[in-house]
């Protein structure tokens, strides 16, 4: 590593989540100059499950930011330069054209053959000196050739000109490995750049680091290509947005589910009286103070009632080992919108939480989603998930489980409706419930005893105390 490097130090863009491999610039906190600590936030990026803060892990003054905000950057590319030893004065930054590097920093040059006159010393990665049969034994120039790129300027050649060698090395006929120096190369693989496709500019077809940045500059053009001139339809009728961060991971996770797991979906309409009236008097409980407590808290805690009397539905399948793995525990997952778009955080260990403790909780992760601020360990892990699509009037749909899952459940919109009560058609308040389930591991009898268990609960909450 030369000095320069040592002295101006990247961060690259982390993986802050399990396997992601991107995530979106959404604001910079810091600009070139400010000084930085270890551990201060530099920047909020979204992953495709939330929105994370990123602390550096080094102190300097910010030299340069890769990449402007609303730029989708893959994880393991450099996204922020920084000058980690300001007081030693000026210094040429790794970015620096040939021409600017000083020539001391590099050790003398060796002898060169007659006719080599010329040569000067360039740092490391920062240009290269002319052509010589040394550097590449393997596949020496034609002695034509080589004779040119000896001769410091010929005024009148015997024969026709002949092509330079840097579009024969480095053009798109080439044969011969890319010229590029050992630093060069490691940048243009931290850039996911393949030296193949770039264009050099250095003498005799010698890649730089300007060439490896000006490649990864237009490859980055082209993914910026939809957001900066969207393709809209003639009179404005239409418009196009880029299918990134949150709808991207929850595209890929549906169709995944959707065309892996056999979906079952099973209904049931229940009287949900008591358990509107039990909301209310909650409501005023001095031990609910403060909590959030709604119709959903309920439905929570019913199937939780519900997975503890049908433990097995508390599984997952396990393609690669072709195992059923079943789960002591529920972390429950509930799908909240967002601005960002849907996710599905969970209550880590749900089961173990008492009707106060579960309110809380539920109240928190609520709050979280909307600030947009949920972590990426807050929606992984998930075993169970609940769907409350009655917030938006829906009677109740066929939901999709979420990769990893065995069961999901829709809570419909509770209406005013007649309905038979001790033998006597009454106005009561009424739900559809919906448990989508994986086949694979869950047959028809647990699903639907899942499924009547929880309409049970929501039928006679008392049974929350005689059922645990």
């Amino acid at each position: 590593m030369t000095a320069v490097e040592q002295r101006f130090r990247e961060f690259k863009m982390p993986d802050v989540g399990e396997g992601l491999t991107e995530a979106e610039i959404l604001k910079w906190f810091v600009a070139p100059g400010d000084t930085v600590t270890d551990g201060q936030v530099v920047c909020e990026v979204e992953t495709a499950k939330a929105a994370v803060e990123l602390p550096i892990p080094f102190d300097g003054v910010v030299h340069e930011l890769r990449f402007d905000e609303g730029t989708t950057v893959d994880v393991g590319t450099p996204i922020i330069s920084v000058d980690t030893d300001p007081g030693a004065g000026e210094a040429a930054p790794q970015t620096a054209p040939a021409a600017q590097a000083p020539a001391a920093e590099e050790p003398a040059p060796e002898p060169e053959p007659a006719g080599k006159e010329g040569r000067q010393a360039n740092l490391v990665g920062y240009g290269a000196a002319p052509a010589s049969t040394k550097r590449r034994p393997r596949k020496p120039l034609p002695g034509r050739q080589r004779a040119e790129a000896a001769a410091p300027a010929p005024a009148a050649p015997a024969a026709p000109a002949r092509p330079e060698p840097a579009p024969e090395l480095n053009g798109s006929a080439r044969t011969a490995r890319p010229l590029a120096k050992p630093p060069v190369r490691k940048l243009a693989k931290d850039l996911g750049i393949a030296l193949e496709t770039v264009t050099p500019s250095g003498p005799d077809g010698i890649i730089t680091r300007e060439d490896v940045h000006a490649a990864a500059e237009a490859v980055q053009a082209v993914r910026e290509a939809p957001v900066a001139a969207p393709v809209a339809a003639p009179g404005g009728r239409e418009r196009r947005v880029p299918v990134k961060g949150v709808r991207k991971a929850t595209a890929q996770a549906m169709v995944n589910s959707a065309f892996t797991a056999p979906h079952v979906t099973e209904f049931v309409t229940v009287d949900v009286t008591r358990t509107m009236k039990l909301v209310a008097d909650l409501k005023q409980d001095p031990e609910m103070a403060g909590l959030r407590v709604n119709p959903l808290l309920l439905v929570a805690k019913a199937l939780l009632v519900a997975i503890r009397r049908n433990p097995d539905i508390n599984a997952t399948w396990d393609e690669d080992n072709q195992e059923i793995v079943y789960k002591d525990y529920v972390n429950l997952g509930i799908a909240a919108a967002t601005p960002r778009g849907l996710i599905v955080p969970n209550i880590k260990d749900a089961h173990a939480k008492t009707l106060p403790e579960l309110a809380s909780a539920l109240g928190e992760l609520v709050a979280t989603a909307r600030e947009g601020k949920t972590s990426p360990a807050a929606m992984s892990g998930g075993t169970v998930t609940i769907t409350n699509v009655g917030v938006f009037g829906v009677d109740t749909g066929t939901p999709l489980l979420n990769p990893g899952e065995s069961a999901i459940l829709a809570f419909g919109a509770v209406k005013l409706q007649p309905w038979v009560h001790k033998g006597k058609v009454k106005p009561r308040q009424v739900t559809t419930l919906a448990l989508s389930f994986d086949h694979r591991l869950v047959d028809g009898e647990l699903g639907s005893k899942v499924l009547a268990d929880v309409a049970a609960v929501l039928e006679r909450p008392k049974r929350l105390i005689t059922w645990t």
